[in-house]
């Protein structure tokens, strides 16, 4: 049986939710994680006709990318859309997992998938995620008191890598001690050598929680004087961060570029700001609207900058900037990467039903107009 729990657990490995932006609202936003799943719909966004889509395929999980309450709610009642949008969802139990800014930031996720789309060069994050400042702890323990003294560091905020917690690396040896006469050993005795069975435990842990943990470790552990030992870490860059630049496979005026993305997206026009003679050798990428990426984008050496939409007055600073600025708009950016995902959620639950919304559709519209 696979429940929402699961599914959630491999959505949170493909986007770890520490990725999202502070302001967001990520995660399992709506339901029971330990429910049995075996539909599951994608969106972009949940409106009362995509919850009402969810509810007639007998879904009862649906991946939507932008978050449900995303701002605080005081009712849920029919005189809102987004009302009953919420009943439709309690009403027919289907759960509501949001990854947002997660899945755009990382390393498989929308900027990247955009990215790779344009066959980009050389890719990377236009900005890097902050490093938490951390230091690797070891200690040795009994067999005995293993269990206590992980408890005690987790409890202080140790073994967390990511998304996941409680880790640890844990490695069987002996240890030997030789206690002075004004000693009393937990094992063993004292004024002899004493050779002892002992857990090596390592433990990352955030430089601001070390003393926490070096507290707690001790009134866990079972030994007078436990050796305990601290490293400094260095970071190891990867491939997670917020938004994407990398080069062209080859260079070409921003009239150009605009066409091969407006073909890659399958549109059938898109905006832009800047000179169409430009040329751009390096883009920038930020999906959705992320016109505050355009001082990014310059820092990254970028002649412009690929975002679904921007107000007025970004594309007045793209401008001032010497930035092209290209705009799709925001469901095209976007959208395409449900797709994906409900693909990928199919193929690691092949035994689920998995489909991305079909009523879905962007509500910005194009009229062609006759030469």
């Amino acid at each position: 049986m696979t429940t929402v729990k699961d599914v959630c657990d491999h959505l949170k490995m493909l986007a770890p939710l520490n990725l999202a932006e502070d302001w967001d609202n990520v995660g399992l936003l709506l339901g029971d994680d330990s429910a049995q799943v075996k539909k599951i719909m994608t969106c972009l966004t949940l409106t009362t006709d995509v919850a009402t889509e969810a509810a007639d395929f007998e879904a009862q999980l649906v991946v939507t990318h932008h978050p449900v309450m995303f701002k605080p709610i005081k009712q849920i009642t029919a005189a809102t859309a987004e009302g009953r949008m919420l009943m439709t969802l309690l009403r027919h139990g289907i759960a509501v997992y949001c990854p947002h800014t997660a899945w755009d930031n990382s390393a498989t996720g929308i900027n990247q998938q955009l990215a790779e789309l344009l066959e980009l060069k050389e890719i990377a994050p236009l900005r890097k995620r902050a490093v938490t400042d951390q230091v690797k702890l070891v200690t040795f323990v009994p067999e005995s008191h293993l269990e206590a003294v992980r408890k005690a560091l987790w409890d202080a905020g140790a073994g967390v890598i990511g998304n996941y917690r409680q880790c640890s690396f844990n490695l069987l040896g002996t240890g030997t001690f030789f206690g002075s006469d004004s000693t009393s050993p937990a094992v063993g005795k004292s004024g002899q050598l004493e050779h002892v069975e002992e857990v090596r435990v390592e433990v990352v842990c955030p430089s601001k929680r070390l003393d926490h943990a070096l507290a707690l470790l001790r009134m866990a552990h079972p030994y007078e004087e436990p050796a305990v030992d601290v490293f400094s870490v260095k970071a190891v860059a990867n491939a997670a961060g917020a938004g994407r630049f990398g080069i062209l496979h080859k260079p070409m005026n921003l009239n150009e570029l605009s066409h091969v993305i407006s073909g890659r997206l399958g549109l059938p026009s898109v905006q832009f700001v800047g000179e169409a003679s430009q040329i751009i050798y390096r883009l920038g990428i930020a999906c959705g609207a992320a016109s505050e990426f355009l001082r990014d984008a310059q820092r990254a050496g970028c002649q412009a900058l690929l975002t679904g939409e921007a107000r007025f007055h970004a594309s007045l600073e793209a401008r001032d900037l010497g930035l092209g600025m290209i705009l799709p708009g925001h469901y095209a950016t976007e959208r395409f990467s449900m797709e994906n995902l409900a693909k990928r959620l199919s193929e690691q639950f092949p035994s689920l039903s998995v489909g991305a919304s079909q009523k879905e559709h962007d509500p910005v519209q194009t009229i062609v107009l006759n030469a």
